[in-house]
């Protein structure tokens, strides 16, 4: 991977940073602006990490996470380098409008926009912490113990702790590199899938017994729901869902898990996962959304039966057009 020595000599240029990452951040958002925030500290830099929606509990365990502020430092962002990562475009990032010398967009998305004055989109990296991962080297700055935590997480959040069909040569190397760096796997696997709360735990229950399985064609679709009532029910918050969808893809026949999160009332956001060739950003694009080949997602409001008719009238066009 070739980092652009554009933003190379832009970083060892200027003097402020702020980082942000989109909303309703996971892993690898917060992993990569963490590294990132650390390596420039460690150049003597001034920065700030942003994050409208803060971070959620489950990734506490991210060294410096309490760097992640959720107000943006508005006067001083007027002469800062804006670093978005992890998405490429500002609503994703929660802000209507910035003013900021320059903006830098770092992400790894197919779904492209014109945002950014430099942008540094590697949609065959399958996290942006392995962008960062390349940039912190580039930069010839010596990767810690922290900075290796936050990108270790983040590559294994991304490739479902090397798992999914995303993961490369690439990020098996950088993260055999992370544990000579420090990087404790069985330590960060527990923090990322064996500390739920028991909310979490009866969340999930309940979730599991919304799946439908549905046959389209050749395509067999496993489709969850999580309503606000379930949320009151069980006492979890948005965050706990993370990873929820990649459970009904477990099912040996199932193609692609879908699952609609109500996030306020008759609106959802929508998360897709698939296996194989299965091409789910094409599905989302249909509804204004985007994302990658096998992860994508988008946000719908209406009754959510039309909703689930209209995915599977679009998972069926996408299977005639092939």
């Amino acid at each position: 991977m070739k980092v652009p020595e554009e933003i190379v000599e832009l970083i060892r240029g200027e003097q402020y940073f702020t980082i942000a990452s989109h909303i309703n951040p996971e892993g690898d958002a917060l992993g990569a602006s963490l590294a990132l925030a650390l390596a420039l500290k460690l150049l003597h830099k001034d920065v700030k990490v942003f994050n409208s929606d803060g971070v959620p509990y489950i990734y506490n365990f991210l060294p410096s996470s309490e760097l992640v502020e959720t107000v943006m430092d508005r006067e001083r962002l007027k002469r800062s380098i804006l670093l978005v990562l992890d998405c490429n475009d500002l609503e994703r990032v929660g802000l209507k409008d910035v003013e900021c010398k320059k903006i830098v967009v770092i992400d790894h998305h197919r779904t492209v926009t014109d945002f950014g004055h430099i942008r540094w989109i590697e949609p065959e990296s399958p996290a942006a912490g392995l962008m960062i991962y390349n940039l912190v080297r580039e930069l010839e700055v010596e990767i810690n113990t922290e900075m290796a935590v936050n990108l270790y997480a983040a590559i294994a959040v991304d490739t479902g702790t090397f798992r999914y069909e995303n993961t490369t040569p690439e990020a098996l190397r950088a993260a055999a590199g992370l544990v000579e760096a420090g990087v404790n796997p069985g330590e960060v696997s527990r923090w990322l899938y064996e500390s739920w709360s028991v909310n979490k735990f009866m969340l999930f229950v309940s979730m599991l017994n919304t799946v439908e399985i549905v046959h389209t064609g050749n395509i067999n679709s496993a489709i969850a729901t999580i309503t606000l009532e379930m949320f009151r029910e069980t006492g979890a918050d948005a965050p706990d869902t993370e990873n929820f969808i990649n459970f009904p893809r477990m099912i040996e026949s199932v193609d692609i898990s879908a699952m609609f999160r109500e996030v306020e009332s008759g609106c959802w956001k929508a998360g897709l996962r698939s296996k194989g060739n299965c091409d789910v950003s094409l599905i989302a694009s249909c509804f204004g959304g985007g994302g990658h080949k096998n992860a994508a997602g988008y946000r719908i409001c209406g009754d959510i039966e039309d909703i689930k008719r209209r995915l599977l009238e679009a998972i069926q066009d996408s299977v005639a057009s092939r």
